[in-house]
């Protein structure tokens, strides 16, 4: 115990050896432990049981954690031993959340779907999903005998799961969770459909792979037939279901609200972030429009419309944006940082079949690929684990929101204004054009969470107050952002509320640089900001400003 007790004293940097923190820190760490195998479904032969009985007992137990969680001697702890209890605390709120509001087991059918085919870009799937999820991607093709019997078993799961749910969303009266819901149950039983075909391919951390059943046994393939056979039941009985689903889908500013501030640690409530949500939107459209007076002089941005064109295009500007991170100091200079990128060039696709994304990559692909900085966080995750075994995990609940994707919002506009672009004006244009459309799709969440909009709407309205029309609101890719917002409260604002975070950050932190007499360095902020993970800006926050800014009281 001694050895133990130096050698967590050690990492933490807690000091007397045997001090109160060095004794009770590792009680949290335990019963972090402890409590993400109870966060967990009870699982009989790879099914989950989400019936109400079984979530039932989860609500009854939950009390107890949290007893645990408050005796647990915390005086004295150093601020970064602090911030691993807030966000465990916020993961039991999160729980808690779910079995009062959200409920997703018997609300939402995209709830069951499990089957994914692509690395997520952000450290946990978006979106909460049926536990345990059949991550294809994390698998090694050819499979091995191991991996075969786990995915029969996995995959056999599934033709039970979606009878369970038939049961558990029987009394849902969500009527955009309904309706939307079938496109997310479409993708698993294409994915399956691909995988049976032979032509499913994969993204992941370190570039494509190309999923197989060559080889596999018998039990294997039928349990992909079968699993792709009751997804499409599925999918036949929510069609028949979801036009007698007539209520709203929003959780209502009253939970939204608390969700916000006490799962996702957001310092802004619903009105504030509409207000904030609205600012970036005007700022961008009128950014936009200043960038394009200054730029009156050159000729337009063209997209490449051939595929030798558009090759060329984005390796040479991927090249130079990591070329741009290293040579900064932004970014260290390691192997697994620039293969994390280079995975990330995208193939050509024909003007008719773009995005809003694909739009402005074909013109400046810089803007998009510097919100790949997603995948430089997840090399560091991966090859860069980090000290606290608490944080090392993804944190639950998609309470990582904020930080990822806002941090990759806010990298479009700060290499931006870092110089990215000083040879290549137009291409800022592309910066401001997606800010707005973030900021735009967010507003619009916004009021599908308070159910002033319908998700329809809501496309709509992220459409039109995107520029050049670059949106369409009939898109598979509209389709699914506003899904996923009204699934996930408070996604579809971490955007833009991340990104505010993260410039509040760093004004507080080069204000602490500059009263203590030292120079501010961005590369060092990164470094800083880094050692805290990915964990909500709020708790970054506490680990790396001492004292807040204090103006007439608190602005926390």
């Amino acid at each position: 115990m001694r050895l133990l007790l130096a050698s967590l004293s050690f990492m933490l940097g807690a000091t007397p050896l045997l001090s109160r923190a060095a004794a009770t820190y590792p009680v949290l760490t335990q019963f972090a432990q402890d409590w993400r195998e109870f966060e967990k479904p009870a699982v009989n032969h790879c099914v989950p049981d989400y019936r109400a009985a079984a979530m039932a007992a989860k609500g009854a137990a939950l009390p107890a954690f949290r007893a645990r969680l408050a005796a647990i001697d915390s005086h004295d702890w150093s601020p970064t031993q602090t911030v691993d209890y807030r966000l465990v605390e916020a993961e039991l709120n999160g729980l808690d959340f779910d079995l009062r509001v959200r409920r997703p087991w018997a609300r939402d059918p995209s709830f069951y779907a499990t089957v994914f085919g692509e690395r997520s870009d952000v450290p946990q799937h978006e979106g909460v999903t049926a536990a345990p999820a059949i991550d294809l991607f994390a698998y090694d093709f050819p499979l091995s005998r191991v991996d075969q019997r786990s995915l029969t078993c996995l995959l056999g799961a599934i033709p039970a799961l979606l009878e369970q749910a038939k049961v558990n969303l029987h009394e849902s009266n969500a009527h955009d969770l309904w309706v939307y819901g079938v496109s997310t149950l479409r993708s698993q039983s294409e994915v399956l459909a691909h995988w049976q075909g032979g032509s499913l391919d994969m993204r992941t951390l370190e570039g494509n792979k190309h999923a197989s059943l060559v080889g596999a046994d018998k039990s294997l393939q039928q349990a992909v037939r079968r699993a792709r056979i009751a997804t499409d039941d599925f999918i036949q009985w929510l069609l028949a279901e979801a036009p007698s689903k007539t209520g709203p889908s929003g959780v209502g500013k009253e939970n939204y609200n608390w969700y916000a501030q006490k799962v996702h640690l957001i310092p802004y409530d619903w009105d504030q972030q509409v207000t904030l949500m609205r600012r970036e939107l005007e700022r961008a459209r009128a950014g936009l429009r200043v960038e394009e007076f200054h730029n009156r002089g050159l000729p337009p941005l063209e997209p490449a419309n051939t595929p030798e064109a558009f090759r060329a295009l984005v390796d040479a500007r991927m090249k130079k944006l990591t070329d741009f991170l290293i040579s900064s100091g932004i970014v260290p200079d390691q192997s697994y940082y620039r293969d994390a990128m280079a995975q990330q060039v995208i193939a050509y696709v024909p003007p008719e079949k773009r995005n809003f994304f694909l739009q402005g990559a074909a013109r400046e692909p810089m803007g998009l690929f510097s919100h790949d900085y997603h995948w430089i966080e997840l090399a560091r995750m991966k090859f860069e684990p980090n000290q606290s075994p608490i944080r090392r995990l993804p944190a639950l609940s998609n309470m990582f929101d904020s930080r990822s994707e806002g941090l990759a919002t806010a990298m479009e506009e700060t290499l931006m204004q870092a110089g990215l672009y000083d040879d290549h004006p137009r291409g800022r244009e592309v910066v401001w054009i997606m800010l707005a459309n973030r900021a735009a799709r967010g507003l619009a969440s916004l009021y599908v969470q308070a159910n002033l909009l319908t998700l329809q709407q809501a496309g709509a309205f992220h459409a039109e107050w995107t520029p050049r029309g670059w949106s369409d609101p009939t898109s598979d890719l509209v389709a699914f952002e506003q899904l996923l917002y009204l699934r996930q409260p408070g996604y579809g604002t971490s955007y833009i509320v991340g990104k505010l975070q993260f410039e509040r950050l760093i004004s507080d932190y080069s204000h602490q640089q500059d009263q203590a007499g030292k120079p501010f360095s961005l590369a060092d902020f990164f470094a800083h900001m880094n050692q805290s993970g990915t964990i909500p800006f709020a708790l970054v926050e506490a680990d790396m400003i001492a004292t807040p800014m204090q103006i007439g009281g608190p602005l926390r």
